[in-house]
């Protein structure tokens, strides 16, 4: 069993910053996901075991920052140069399955979700 608690959402300006945590029970590969209302929920950034890679979304790449403490268990997803089409929520997810050095980009991929916060970019 993996508990997920996410923190960090509001409401920002276009241009802004925020940053998502999302602390865990257990040390697994994690990815963080967004789904905006009437769309499918999307990969936005992954992170191996270990921490030793990563992945983004084309969307995100080079405006957001996924990273992870291991020594508290700790996911975050640094969001910057925020735009209107960031708004969604944002939820973070564990993969208990193995996953070695591998990350995981699908939904379908991952076995534990967190609650969801609401990120919200005002034009």
């Amino acid at each position: 069993q993996v508990q997920l608690v996410e923190r960090g959402g509001g409401l920002v300006q276009a241009g802004g910053s925020l940053r998502l945590s999302c602390a865990t029970s257990r040390r697994t590969a994690m990815g963080w996901f967004r789904q905006a209302p009437g769309k499918e929920r999307d990969f936005v950034a992954a992170i191996t075991w270990s921490g030793g890679s990563t992945a983004y979304a084309d969307s995100v790449k080079g405006r957001f920052t996924i990273s992870r403490d291991n020594a508290k268990n700790i996911l975050y997803l640094q969001m910057t140069n925020l735009k209107p089409e960031d708004t969604a929520v944002y939820y973070c997810a564990a993969r208990i399955r193995y996953s070695g050095n591998s990350v995981r980009i699908s939904p379908e991929e991952y076995d534990y979700w967190g609650q969801g916060t609401q990120v919200t970019v005002s034009s």
